[in-house]
């Protein structure tokens, strides 16, 4: 019966729609021919971007939102009981699903491309799409983050759907995947998962979900997630630079990316070149190689999508280069994230002063996470530490950490560090400090790449002619 929910349903509205996964999930449903509406707390570029497709959407939640007319009702994970319109959703009997069990619901109709991994799921999700995309097999998608020039969701003609399947609150089981993807298994939403121990359960019970005649393809890099891999019915495919099923060797990076020679069970498969940086990115780029030769598609087909791949905003993201200064942002909002860049970025610029401006996001987890938070910045020349952004935590979180005592702790592993709470201080500090020659990044999950993008409007008014600077810097841009 329930099946037949999201396939019947006509008229859908979607609460929290400005999320990144719910407003692709909105976008999916809208071109599958549906009415979509849909709220969210605060006004967004974003929800102007759906608006613009034909998208109703509402500022602020309120009882009145919620429709006698409407066949489904879609909540993301940040919304409570207590929420107006979920409780008239309830008082109307108008059948209520999360996020994940609409995706999982849609994934029924499909065969399902699940990646998961506390690490490098979008960027690898965003490969898979690519790669299955140039091979004509014309994929359905939603995930997390928006492929440049491609955005976040599409429906195609094809048999695929290809989801971003995260752990929080044990989403990921709403799904039955053919083939799944597990890239990483550390230390994340303490909030709501106990410890360790607990994560890695639900990682081998979203193992355990790949349908028995599929393949679930683990990073071997990672101990933890081949651990989970245990778990699975189906086929286990690893990669990894050693020991591996899939294996890539003799990498280089060069200012266009990185190339690499990649190996199946010891034979020599193919020679890739990919846009991006980091060696982290080559594991990211043969979980996606290992999915794309499940579905039959020849090394030439995978290789020319890999050379292609536009990349996805917000990681390792060049926004802009005004004079010898060079400004990027990046999405990374845990430490293992943050060593990954900060070593790619050494890779790539290794005589720049790198600055660094990090906004820790949610409390909980820079508290859980303070001491690795504070040692994940030795390669970085200074960092800046703005306010937490608050993210789902209680008012007690507030009170046990703040942003100065990250500062501190990082200060205490011998890096320069100071804490400047808005972005206004920010911008004036750097505007003091920065020099030709300089690479300034803003790292987080919260709208710390306004900063980058206003610094960058600062710079080009110092520096007249910059074509590498958009003339219109977008709305994203703007601080608020």
């Amino acid at each position: 019966m329930q099946k037949s929910i999201l396939k019947q349903a006509k008229k859908i509205h979607l609460v929290g729609i400005g999320g990144s996964g719910m407003s692709g999930l909105a976008m999916l449903l809208f071109r599958q021919g549906k009415t979509v509406t849909g709220s969210d707390l605060e006004e967004t570029p974003l929800l102007a971007r759906l608006r613009q497709q034909g998208i109703t959407v509402k500022v602020g939640h309120r009882p009145e939102n919620i429709s006698p007319e409407l066949d489904l009702v879609v909540c993301s994970h940040a919304v409570r009981p207590d929420n107006p319109e979920f409780q008239r959703a309830v008082t109307l009997r108008i059948p209520v699903v999360s996020y994940p069990e609409a995706l999982g619901l849609l994934m029924q109709e499909k065969r399902g491309i699940a990646i998961a991994g506390t690490h490098g799921k979008t960027t690898s999700s965003a490969l898979v799409v690519t790669i299955l995309k140039s091979g004509g097999l014309s994929p359905s998608f939603v995930i997390g983050g928006e492929i440049c020039g491609l955005g976040n969701s599409e429906v195609g003609s094809g048999e695929y759907l290809i989801v971003e399947a995260c752990e929080y609150r044990r989403s990921f089981l709403a799904y039955y995947p053919e083939i799944a993807v597990i890239t990483s298994v550390e230390e994340d939403h303490l909030d709501y998962y106990r410890d360790l121990s607990e994560i890695q359960e639900a990682f081998g019970c979203f193992a355990a979900r790949v349908r028995p005649e599929g393949a679930l393809i683990v990073c071997a890099e990672d101990k933890r997630a081949l651990h989970c891999a245990g778990a699975a019915v189906a086929r286990v495919i690893t990669y990894g630079f050693n020991g591996a099923d899939w294996q890539a060797g003799s990498v280089t990076e060069s200012a266009g990316g990185i190339s690499f020679e990649c190996f199946f069970r010891c034979e020599f498969f193919g020679s890739f070149s990919l846009p991006l940086l980091g060696r982290h990115n080559v594991l990211n780029a043969l979980g996606a190689i290992a999915v794309g030769k499940e579905l039959g598609l020849t090394a030439e087909t995978l290789s020319r999508a890999l050379a292609s791949f536009p990349g996805v905003h917000r990681r390792l993201e060049k926004i802009a280069e005004v004079g010898e200064v060079i400004i990027m942002d990046d999405y990374g909002h845990h430490p293992t994230e943050i060593r990954a860049t900060l070593l790619a970025l050494r890779g790539r610029y290794p005589q720049r002063r790198v600055i660094v401006i990090f906004q820790p996001h949610q409390y909980s987890r820079t508290r859980f996470l303070l001491e690795d938070f504070a040692a994940s910045f030795n390669l970085a020349d200074k960092v800046i530490v703005p306010d937490i952004y608050f993210v789902r935590d209680s008012e007690r979180e507030k009170q046990l950490v703040n942003a100065g005592m990250l500062a501190e702790k990082i200060r205490g592993h011998g890096r320069q560090a100071l804490y400047l709470p808005t972005a206004t201080e920010i911008i004036a500090y750097l505007k003091e400090i920065v020099k030709p020659g300089d690479l300034v990044i803003t790292i987080g999950a919260g709208p710390i790449n306004r900063v980058g993008w206003q610094f960058a409007q600062e710079l080009q008014k110092k520096v007249l002619a910059s074509p590498s600077l958009p003339e219109d810097l977008p709305a994203e841009s703007k601080l608020t």
